[in-house]
């Protein structure tokens, strides 16, 4: 291979991560506006998180026009195949989390129409949680710090842990005053949408951990939402 070869293969594959953290850092602003609409209550900055989507699937694209090229043109091996796979599969999931925080936003627009905003702010500690997540697994990326992901994995059970006390608070609110149990339903859907905002944050380190290290996380993940044995409504199904 020769140099000026090489050159443009550690162009392209400088220009995938770039791209990849872009989409990353465009995935976090969506996240905190989410939160930001919970904590004050303000259905003005859910709206443009869901003007704002269509941008996460134009990035997407982008990554996965470029990984084509890669594959197909330039054979990476080892750590450079490692990267460009990691690339596809987390931009992958930067754009499920996008989709998330739009079903969300759409929840939350409707939840404040009810006049919900004393529960849709109980949101706001939850979103802020998840947010964390996913921001600390992009910096992991950037930096491919193998460590940095496996402490955002760890942090998937405490997620769980506060998602279920909140899925628990909000069921006792429902059986206590039924005639408010489709406007509380809503919330828990933005709940659900939150918690899996954080697996797919755990799913992201996973591939900076074989990104970084060539080792797939080999234990079960630990989970510890118990919403299950609760009677949780079904969650709505990601596109």
């Amino acid at each position: 291979m020769t140099d000026h070869t090489i050159r443009s293969f550690d162009d392209e594959l400088r220009q995938l991560k770039f791209l990849v953290e872009e989409m990353g850092k465009f995935t976090c602003g969506q996240l905190t506006a989410i939160t930001e609409s919970a904590e004050h209550a303000d259905p003005n900055l859910a709206a443009r998180v869901i003007e704002r989507e269509p941008q996460a699937d134009h990035q997407e694209h982008e990554i996965d026009d470029l990984v084509v090229r890669l594959l197909a043109l330039k054979h990476p091996v080892a750590i450079d195949l490692r990267q460009t796979l990691a690339c596809l599969r987390i931009a992958n999931e930067l754009e499920r989390i996008c989709d998330h925080a739009e079903n969300a936003a759409h929840r939350l627009i409707s939840s404040l129409g009810d006049d919900q905003a004393v529960k849709v702010r109980a949101l706001a500690p939850l979103a802020d949680f998840a947010c964390v997540m996913v921001n600390d697994a992009m910096q992991a990326f950037a930096t491919v710090n193998g460590g940095k992901a496996q402490d955002v994995w760890n942090r998937d059970q405490r997620l769980d842990d506060m998602y279920s006390s909140l899925f628990r608070n909000l069921l006792t609110y429902m059986m206590e005053d039924p005639k408010h149990i489709t406007a509380t339903v809503q919330i828990l859907f933005i709940a659900r949408d939150i918690e899996r905002v954080g697996d797919r944050a755990t799913n992201i380190a996973e591939m900076v951990r074989y990104f970084a290290d060539a080792t797939p996380v080999p234990e079960e993940r630990p989970k510890a939402d118990t919403t299950k044995s609760l009677g949780a409504p079904p969650a709505p199904r990601s596109v």
